[in-house]
């Protein structure tokens, strides 16, 4: 199945891998802990619980939406991983029941659903299950035209006597979209990583928030609440529901 219709792809293909190399959780912790106002919260795309876990661990009760199985069982595997309700499915479709004070999509996950009409998909439903005055909260990069300097790019990710790592962008800007293949050649032969994402700026985000009846309340460049910028390379947007 192709990488843009298939969305526990990338799950099936970096759990193993997942946790190592990935941002300190700790700040979006704080960030989200000081928002979720006692809970309950639901995290979508909840992977391996890098940000679900140390959130229960401070009394909230957090459920999620992952579309991989393979992430979720890395979760399981770890202390109290075993105690959060996930439910397998498209995080677009938001398939929980409840009222929840506090939704979070992070580490520029929305931009994983590969089309704009998926996107609104999950700002409507995060709405639905927004309780009145909850709040939905996105972290994603904003894209820079500067660093698509063409259609195609090669980086050289990892050379050793023994394997060498490439990674590949091929971008459709009128689809604001990319597709990235990060080949490793060894001895066992060629792996094939491929990964796709839907980027859009941060006004763009708004809009769809605010065709689902959700409202922009707060922005900033990073997790410790510094001011954003038109230079910020990031933001954390907090959108509430009336």
């Amino acid at each position: 199945m192709s990488v843009f219709d298939d969305p526990g792809l990338f799950g099936r293909l970096w759990a193993a891998d997942y946790d190592r190399g990935n941002p300190d959780p700790a700040s979006a912790v704080d960030f989200l802990a000081d928002l979720a106002d006692g809970g309950p919260a639901l995290e979508l795309a909840i992977g391996t619980g890098r940000v679900a876990l140390p959130l229960a661990e401070r009394g909230l009760t957090v459920h999620g939406v992952e579309a991989s199985e393979e992430m979720i069982a890395q979760m399981r595997a770890k202390p109290g991983g075993d105690q959060i309700p996930v439910v397998v499915g498209d995080m677009a479709d938001v398939p929980v029941k409840g009222e929840f004070r506090l939704a979070y999509l992070v580490f520029n996950t929305l931009f994983n659903l590969v089309d704009a009409e998926r996107q609104a998909d999950c700002f409507r439903n995060v709405a639905r299950v927004l309780s009145p005055g909850g709040a939905f909260v996105i972290e994603t990069f904003v894209p820079d035209p500067r660093s698509f300097d063409s259609d195609e790019q090669v980086q050289v990710r990892a050379v050793t006597e023994d394997s060498a790592t490439i990674r590949l962008h091929r971008y459709d800007r009128p689809a604001q979209r990319f597709i990235r293949q990060t080949i490793t050649f060894d001895s066992a032969g060629v792996h094939l990583k491929p990964f796709a994402m839907r980027y859009a700026w941060p006004h763009q985000i708004d809009e769809m928030a605010e065709r689902a009846g959700l409202r922009l309340t707060e922005r900033y460049a990073d997790w410790h609440r510094r001011p954003f910028q038109a230079d910020s390379p990031a933001h954390i947007s907090v959108y509430r529901r009336a």
